[in-house]
């Protein structure tokens, strides 16, 4: 076994969490553990669902943010601790803080930096489906390396519409914005869940079945789904490439398909008060 050269570093991430249920919040801490690479104690969390305060969530001493799924909350609707939200998602934007949001957080991304999500039932997307590079992102930094058409899990009825300002789109299927990227920052969303494999895809549709219902409204169109799930090698290690990409810098000999995560105790709460390491973004 080959640890993951990220375990070595002082990388630190803060993933930003809408998870009500302790049990699904948990799944989304060993989801990211898992994709990412990184120890526990090198995954720094807060949970708005469960009473975390994004406002007053320092990123000093954070190396990269992460926003995952939210389970039955829509980035459509503005809740007590959106504006919070939004301000930190800005305020990584403002100092180039490499940046990546799923599904949910890839919508709450758009929004806060000016795009428009909708709540679209009509069109979600649930188990394994296909994506394809657009022109941009075959040349882009994170999605070169990908086929130009690959699959992903997918579960949402929420969907970015219009892109915020000075992004460019990176994927799309029958629905545009699979993937965007901020044009002049390492700020990156993907409507796909790029921190679940089939099997932390399976387990998410059965516990959030009831949320689907319009989606999943019997027995065999669940069986259906699930038989759906594939492996998602290139979106599997998507997260952990991110890191690699933007934040670190391992050995060029140590390919990602050697690498295993590392298994160790819960991640920490975020601290809140830290001093800042991230370099200014860009003019």
């Amino acid at each position: 076994m080959v640890d993951s050269p990220l375990t070595s570093l002082s990388l630190r991430a803060l993933l930003v969490q809408c998870r009500s249920a302790p049990r699904m919040e948990a799944q989304e801490q060993t989801c990211f553990l898992e994709r990412t690479r990184l120890r526990p104690d090198q995954l720094r969390t807060v949970n708005v669902a469960r009473g975390g305060d994004p406002a007053s969530v320092s990123l000093d001493e954070v190396d990269a943010l992460l926003l995952g799924g939210a389970g039955k909350y829509s980035a459509t609707q503005t809740y007590p601790w959106t504006e919070g939200l939004n301000g930190l998602i800005r305020r990584a934007a403002d100092r180039a803080l490499p940046t990546l949001g799923s599904c949910w957080g890839h919508q709450v991304l758009a929004r806060a930096l000016g795009g428009r999500v909708v709540h679209d039932p009509g069109h979600s997307e649930l188990g394994c489906g296909w994506v394809e590079l657009t022109e941009a992102g075959t040349v882009d930094s994170l999605f070169r390396q990908f086929s130009s058409r690959f699959q992903a899990n997918m579960g949402h009825h929420d969907r970015v519409v219009e892109l915020p300002p000075g992004t460019t789109e990176l994927a799309h299927n029958d629905q545009p914005h699979q993937a965007f990227r901020l044009n002049d920052a390492p700020i990156y969303g993907t409507q796909f869940h790029s921190e679940l494999d089939a099997e932390r895809e399976r387990e998410r549709i059965l516990v959030y079945r009831e949320y689907y219902q319009s989606a999943l409204p019997d027995a065999e169109t669940v069986e259906h789904v699930l038989d759906s799930l594939a492996d998602t090698t290139e979106v599997d290690n998507l997260l952990y490439d991110f890191l690699v990409t933007f934040v670190a810098r391992p050995h060029p000999s140590v390919g990602p398909a050697a690498l295993l995560p590392e298994e160790a105790p819960k991640p920490v709460p975020a601290a809140s008060t830290e001093r800042r390491r991230s370099s200014p973004r860009p003019a």
